[in-house]
């Protein structure tokens, strides 16, 4: 049976589950022992695996699910289909999570999950073209109804934009040698799979880099990845919606996998979490008090024995929040 072809539980591992889940059901908790139906977003629902942990902990609790992937949508919905109307899916990016919980009849939610980054799933299909390990189409659209693709940032970027690209999304030092590798050998033919590519990014890395770097091309496909789906703008503009989206005393936890999303997270957690009072103001208004409290002291990491399990879980890094007043007046 190939991988594809494989039940969405048995080809997904959720990253961290456990801990993820015991971050999240207090803001559950909570929810219910107000009286409230406890509500979860799930912001990358991918194959299902961290809605299910919630479904199941919380038998009373709905979720949320948004993805912007259709395929990942209809193998969660088959997947969780014995949770009937519990589970209420979204297409789009995240950052719709005002218009995906209105969609599910709601306004706030009492737990959230944001799991960044390209899913299991989305590596697994190799015509999806995301992974540099074999041959495939450049694509790597999560969402393939519609958007560039990144045969389209090849082809069409100049060299100057390629290489502030592969430089500022992929943190590649060799940018400006592997931008200036591509253009050449684009006069030649137009890119059209990845095994061409990752071709031409070895031969602009230096041999050594390469042996004691990781895989010449992972950076250089990182930063085409991230441009194509614009991640790290979803992602600046998810984080505030999603605060307000936060009922008090929910929690939000986010996974990030590489240090620009972490950089971005920690950023927006802590304009939250510090007061803005104005040093020497004698009183701190409830205006300028912090909105939420931090749960994880820096970044919490997956233990040896997940990695071992999962080895796409050693580079996830979980920080989160706890909401404990109304958002600020954006007034």
């Amino acid at each position: 049976m190939g991988e594809e072809q494989r039940p969405a539980q048995d080809r997904h591992i959720p990253v961290m589950r456990d801990r993820v889940l015991d971050l999240l059901s207090p803001g559950l908790d909570a929810a219910r022992d107000a009286g409230r139906r406890p509500v979860a977003l799930d912001g990358t629902l991918g194959m299902g695996g961290h809605a299910e942990a919630i479904l199941r902990r919380h038998p009373d609790a709905v979720v949320v699910g948004i993805d912007r992937d259709t395929e990942a949508l209809r193998l969660a919905t088959e997947r969780l289909a014995w949770a009937g109307d519990r589970l209420r899916t979204w297409h789009g990016t995240y950052d719709g999570v005002a218009e995906a919980l209105a969609s599910a009849g709601v306004a706030e939610a009492d737990a959230m999950l944001f799991d960044l980054g390209v899913s299991s799933y989305q590596l697994d299909e190799r015509e999806r073209g995301f992974a540099y390990s074999y041959d495939a189409p450049l694509d790597m659209r999560m969402d393939t109804t519609g958007g560039i693709t990144a045969a389209d940032v090849v082809n069409e970027y100049d060299e100057d934009r390629l290489r502030r690209i592969i430089r500022s999304w992929g943190e590649e030092k060799f940018a400006g040698r592997i931008a200036s590798a591509i253009v050449r050998a684009r006069q030649e033919a137009p890119f059209e799979t990845t095994g061409r590519l990752v071709e031409v990014i070895r031969s602009a890395v230096p041999a050594a880099a390469g042996r004691s770097g990781g895989h010449p091309a992972k950076r250089t496909f990182q930063a085409l990845r991230i441009e194509v789906n614009e991640e790290l703008d979803v992602l600046e503009a998810m984080l505030p919606a999603a605060m307000r989206a936060l009922s008090v005393g929910g929690r939000l936890v986010v996974m990030s996998y590489h240090s620009l999303e972490d950089r971005i997270t920690k950023k927006a957690i802590t304009a939250q979490s510090t007061s803005t009072a104005p040093p020497g103001f004698p009183v701190e208004l409830e205006d300028h008090a912090p909105v939420v409290r931090v749960l994880t002291r820096g970044v919490d990491k997956p233990t040896e024995k997940e990695i071992e399990e999962n080895p796409r879980a050693s580079s996830a890094k979980v920080r989160a929040i706890e909401k404990i007043r109304p958002s600020r007046s954006t007034a």
